[in-house]
């Protein structure tokens, strides 16, 4: 007969399905470096695709709750819709400019020194990326006639709630502004999770409901917003390229930046500063 010592001995638990925080930022970090090091011309290709699998996201955001009366419901579909697009970007390695406003600035804050050009370089090619590949997306499925006109009907109410704030003028572009903190720092969430599961259906999932309340709640996400808008301007919209630019998409921009560097990146990374160690950063996790 066994000693229950003997037995006792035996048990083992089973292996985290998680990473904990300190964990989740060290890979922020090596995800940081390995992106920021990478050649331009791979980095401008990654965020083209992330800009396109985005735009597929808010397409299918639109249909997915058309003819929903309900507000709550549709609001929660269009959220489920959206997620598809963020988690084919993280999952197959493009780069989202929301996304980096959590990456990069997790990394600088690790540098001793200022931070280098290429970084800067990178942020621009990833936004200018992330915008070419809207427009690429939005311009296919215009061309190919293949969504009916119910659907941008549906598309142009979508439009309309992005522009609400086009009428309050100044007032209205900080609104934009703080509107497009919260939504990087749900999304900046929606990557924190996502790098905490260790599955793809767990990152899948974890995705989930920071982006359905970002997309439920209007806020302004600037890569969501080029997808939108992109296929909104080519099939024909009320409103104007730089009534877009200046009256959304800067602002929203801006507002991003401010919500994942300061509000997901400087808060975590001064949180479990003591717990960060460089010398264990998870690079083959940014591969």
């Amino acid at each position: 007969m066994a000693n229950p010592s003997e037995k006792h001995k035996e048990v083992k638990y089973p292996e985290r399905q998680f990473y904990f925080p300190a964990q989740i930022v060290e890979t922020f970090i090596a995800k940081g470096e390995s992106h920021s090091d990478r050649p331009l011309n791979r980095q401008f290709i990654l965020s083209i695709l992330a800009g396109a699998f985005v735009t597929f996201g808010a397409i299918f955001s639109v249909l997915i709750a058309m003819g929903v009366e309900t507000e709550g419901v549709s609001k929660l579909l269009s959220g489920i819709g959206f997620v598809t697009g963020y988690a084919i970007v993280f999952i197959s390695g493009a780069i989202l400019f929301t996304e980096v406003n959590v990456l990069l600035p997790t990394y600088i804050l690790q540098r001793k020194f200022w931070i280098p050009k290429n970084i800067l370089k990178f942020w621009v090619v990833c936004y200018f990326g992330n915008l070419i590949g809207a427009l690429l997306v939005g311009t296919l499925v215009v061309a190919s006639g293949s969504l009916t006109p119910e659907f941008y009907s549906e598309l142009t109410t979508y439009t309309e709630h992005k522009m609400k704030f086009l009428s309050e003028g100044t007032v209205g572009w900080f609104q934009i502004l703080l509107s497009g903190i919260i939504a990087n720092w749900l999304i900046g969430m929606a990557a924190f999770l996502a790098t905490a599961a260790r599955d793809l259906t767990g990152k899948v999932l974890a995705t989930t409901l920071p982006i359905i309340i970002f997309v439920a709640g209007n806020f302004q996400h600037s890569v969501a917003n080029m997808g939108y808008f992109s296929t909104s301007f080519i099939h024909g919209s009320e409103y104007s390229w730089m009534e877009f630019l200046f009256f959304n998409l800067v602002p929203a921009s801006i507002g991003n930046l401010i919500g994942g560097g300061v509000l997901v990146a400087l808060t975590f990374t001064y949180a479990f500063k003591e717990e960060i160690n460089e010398e264990r950063l998870p690079r083959e996790e940014a591969e």
